[in-house]
């Protein structure tokens, strides 16, 4: 990689293994070779994971004064993130962009190596910033090296590249040891290197002679990292004291700057040669400017062995030095740090940081600091506000589990209405995460009947959630309940009118709804649920359009707790549009699982059962379906559960088991809760119950949707409900809603279309008019083949075959099998399977030693003219038409010893007359043999 940067070739790797097992030692080396490299260095802190952007801070600080090179716009979000000016944060795409473009400028005149080590530990918004911009490295000639211990959300992506770091296996000769400590430090570092490498430096010379002392197996051994701790703690420990003090200030710093540590430690009257100790023993490195531990467990160890009054005056003169507003976020924890009771001044100071970091997208950092607010706090009702505060962005960041805990420490009961208005929300959130979405409803309706006479203003979010809550439970009979409440708010009237049998109003509604929308800078909840509002009354294209923007919210916001619900919202309505790429819900499911959100994940595997379903990928659809309904069955989640229903039915409709299709759509309509919220499943279920013979079951949700359709006038769903008219009624009106419905499907969903044409052929083809069923047949299995919808491939591909027109992969024009004929190809399948000559001219009328090459003929006008796509009408080779009855009499359908040779798959069905029935004009091949036509 280094050597291919001095070519201006670009390149990241991600170096992944636990703590000491060499990924520092790897970066080092790297570091060593960068001959003519310029190089940039950056490693996470544990203690530090909440400072939004200080590691990135860390890493371009030798390089800000490039800053005057890069576009407007990013140059103003990387000053903003910095604290160099007071411009708030609100495009993280800039900031990534700004990133990676302040990288090629200093890598303008030589290549460039970016290290970063512990990447676990780097604060959340810094790693998004650095891996964005890895991802994206083409021809600058920069190498980004990624070192982390750990797996979150991000991480998978840092690289394009992983490299995992093992342990060692065999034995490691540790010169100068007696054999039993030699085995014992073996044992005891089990395989990790640094392991190895620390604790045989930590012994002293009477342990290294062989008395064990201190490191003698224990009767319950702790773990490796503490051993590691320990022994860093001892050689600290032999240090002078002064040595030691200054390097707790080292330890507690955030910025790596010598200058700072330095006058720091001179408060607690350090000297910069105090450091010359820990340098001789491999402690520190350190240079004019930076000063670096070895190790992230060397600094650990140096803060942690120091006693409380050394770490808290260390922090107290670190505090002393950061003044100055860009300094402010930092003053205002190492304030913290250093205080041991409440303090409402510090307090005060840490919530404007937590304000400082919402704005720039960091919610973790924000919720970070709102809790040590609250610790410092003494009044009650701050302190319950400031837990609020920080349990909200918790649940932004996606921090489910933390934001739980965080509710659990609110003092109870809240006589303040618009905070018990907070706090319900934040309650349901941790309900719907980790319960059930009903009583997540239920704690915010309940919330709302207590303030809605003090905060009437907190109404509309309360109920806007709840309605969400509600409908993940699939309970129509609530969402009716909780909208009727305030039906002045359309957000609210369009569930209520539409689940209350009034469409008409409900359009009306969702109109003004759509329309304020659009002219308001309303909230990522309002977004959403007006979404799901489009998409339940199949305006999908609106519903997509503010799915787009909810997604858009979310990444430039910084609030990745509800990007998952977003891109599976969005996911949704694209799988309407007909568009089956998963990557939206991959995406999703992703970061559902990295936040620990088995409610969202739930509904993800879900939806990605159905699109397996269509592509016919029985086990994946399967797997995902059961993965959601053991979640969402006992929890009560019935949208998830009817979708991961739906997939069950879809894929055996697809591959023509028709009752268990209609017994596995049954069961999602009864989850759905409704009939209305059944209404994307209904389509498959009328089919379904039509081929598994109960047509009279599938009369009266067909006319349902007749209903509906002429109610709210999209012409998608007016199509799907002209198609299951069609395949209800008599033969004489299914036609007209067949082409009513190919009259709508103008444009959009491509799959519905095939699928409307695959039913109108298949009734072409039982009307015996198979010349039109071959067209609709055609334009189906084009579209199936091109979505990738292999069982429905193929049942268009089998109508096809009935219909007289054969579909194989062996068409393919490289196929050898492409210069036989058809008849010859039908021969060449049967002697496949082991037939002999006798079986196989018995299957195709043949004597058994006639060749079967073919003479072509064209088919006369007279038979191209006549009705043959209805009844068609065969020749004799002697000039003679069959009976009546469509039959060629038995003693004369021989002639000469040879046979119909048709290749039409008509003529190869099981009815031996039925191949009998595609005669034309021909004329003899020489040898008393005529060839039979098709009907092309």
């Amino acid at each position: 990689m280094l050597a291919n940067s001095r070519h201006g070739a670009s390149s990241s790797l991600l170096l992944h293994g636990e703590a000491g097992i060499g990924k520092t030692t790897l970066l080092e080396h790297a570091a060593a070779h960068a001959d003519g490299i310029r190089v940039l260095w950056v490693e996470g802190i544990e203690s530090e994971m909440e400072l939004a952007f200080g590691g990135l801070h860390q890493l371009l600080l030798p390089v800000l004064d490039l800053l005057d090179r890069l576009p407007g716009p990013q140059a103003g979000a990387l000053c903003a993130v910095f604290g160099l000016s007071d411009e708030p944060v609100r495009d993280r795409l800039t900031l990534g962009l700004a990133t990676l473009s302040l990288l090629s400028e200093a890598a303008t005149d030589d290549p460039l190596l970016c290290l970063v080590d512990d990447l676990q530990w780097l604060d959340r918004p810094s790693g998004d910033a650095l891996t964005f911009a890895a991802r994206r490295l083409r021809d600058e000639g920069i190498v980004m090296l990624f070192a982390t211990r750990g797996t979150s959300p991000g991480i998978e992506g840092a690289a394009a590249r992983t490299c995992h770091r093992h342990r060692w296996r065999s034995a490691v000769a540790l010169p100068g040891l007696a054999p039993p400590v030699a085995e014992h430090i073996l044992d005891q570092a089990q395989g990790n290197p640094l392991a190895l490498r620390e604790l045989a430096a930590a012994l002293t010379p009477a342990q290294r002679a062989g008395q064990l002392g201190p490191l003698a197996p224990a009767e319950a051994r702790p773990e490796l990292p503490h051993q590691l701790q320990d022994a860093f703690a001892q050689q600290i420990r032999r240090l002078p004291d002064a040595t030691q003090r200054t390097l707790v200030v080292a330890a507690a710093d955030d910025t790596g700057d010598l200058p700072t540590v330095l006058t720091a430690a001179g408060r607690l009257d350090g000297e910069v040669r105090d450091l010359e100790p820990a340098e001789r023993d491999g402690l520190v490195f350190d240079s004019a400017q930076k000063l670096r531990f070895r190790h992230p467990l060397i600094r650990f160890a140096a803060y942690q062995q120091a006693p409380l009054a050394w770490r808290i005056a260390a922090h107290r003169a670190l505090a002393a030095d950061l003044d100055g507003a860009q300094h402010a976020h930092r003053r205002a924890w190492h304030l913290a740090a250093a205080t041991i009771g409440p303090d409402e001044e510090v307090a005060a100071e840490l919530e404007r940081v937590a304000e400082w970091a919402g704005s720039r997208q960091a919610m973790a950092s924000a919720s970070a600091a709102s809790e040590r607010a609250a610790r410092l706090t003494v009044d009650p009702h701050r302190h319950a506000r400031r837990l609020i505060t920080a349990a909200q962005k918790a649940s932004e960041a996606g921090q489910d589990e933390r934001c739980r805990a965080l509710t659990d420490q609110v003092p109870l009961p809240l006589r303040d209405p618009g905070m018990a208005a907070d706090f319900a929300r934040v309650r349901s959130v941790v309900e719907l995460g980790y319960g059930s979405p009903r009583r997540a409803a239920r704690i915010l309706a309940d919330c709302a009947d207590t303030i809605s006479a003090d905060r009437p203003d907190k109404l509309a979010p309360l109920l806007t959630d709840a309605i969400h809550a509600a409908f993940c439970a699939g309970d129509a009979p609530l969402m009716v309940e909780i909208g009727v409440r305030t039906p002045q708010l359309p957000i609210l009237a369009v569930p209520a009118t539409l689940l209350g049998g009034d469409l008409p109003g409900a359009r009306r509604a969702l109109d003004t709804l759509v329309r304020a929308g659009r002219l308001a800078d309303i909230g990522l909840m309002d977004q959403s649920v007006t979404a799901i509002h489009c998409h339940l009354m199949a305006d999908h294209a609106t519903a997509h359009e503010l799915a787009a923007a909810a997604v858009a919210h979310c990444r430039e916001q910084g609030i990745g707790g509800w990007l998952p619900t977003t891109l599976h919202l969005r996911a949704q309505v694209e799988l309407a549009l007909g568009r089956l790429d998963d990557a939206h819900a991959t995406e999703a499911l992703r970061l559902a699982d990295g936040y620990d959100l088995d409610h969202r994940a739930s509904h993800l595997r879900a939806l990605l059962a159905v699109l397996a379903a269509v592509q016919g990928e029985q086990a994946q659809t399967r797997k995902m379906a059961e993965q959601a309904l053991e979640y969402t069955r006992p929890r009560e989640v019935g949208r998830a559960t009817a979708e991961a229903l739906w997939a069950l039915g879809l894929l055996d409709l697809g591959l023509v088991r028709a009752q268990d299709a209609l017994r596995h759509l049954e069961a999602a309509r009864q989850a759905a809760g409704h009939p209305f919220l059944a209404r994307h499943l209904l389509p498959d279920l009328i089919e379904a119950a039509v081929r598994a013979g109960h047509p009279d079951g599938a009369r009266a949700p067909a006319d349902q949707l007749m209903t509906w359709a002429a109610d709210l006038g999209q012409l998608h769903f007016t199509a799907q409900a002209h198609r299951c008219a069609a395949l209800t009624s008599p033969d004489t009106q299914a036609e007209q809603h067949y082409l009513a419905a190919l009259d709508l499907h103008t444009e959009g969903n491509d799959f519905d279309r095939a699928r409307t044409q695959l039913l109108y052929g298949e009734w072409l083809r039982r009307s015996r008019r198979k010349v039109d069923a071959r067209d609709q047949l055609r334009t189906a299995l084009k579209i199936f083949d091109q979505l990738n919808a292999r069982p429905w491939a193929h049942r268009a591909r089998t109508e096809l075959q009935a219909a007289g027109e054969t579909h194989d992969p062996s068409d393919a024009t490289d196929s050898p099998l492409t210069r036989l004929s058809a008849q010859e190809r039908e021969v060449v399948r049967l002697a496949a399977t082991g037939a002999t000559n006798r079986e196989i001219a018995t299957h195709l009328l043949l004597s058994p030693r006639a060749p079967s090459a073919t003479t072509s003929t064209a088919r006369s006008p007279s038979s191209a003219s006549a009705p043959e796509q209805n009844s068609p009408t065969c020749s004799r080779p002697d000039g003679r038409r069959r009976t009546p009855s469509g039959r060629i009499p038995a003693d004369k359908r021989i002639r000469g010893g040879h046979h119909c040779g048709s290749a039409d798959s008509a003529c190869q069905g099981a009815d031996m007359d039925l191949r009998l029935r595609r005669w034309a004009r021909g004329r003899s091949c020489g040898r008393g043999r005529v060839r039979c036509l098709s009907s092309r």
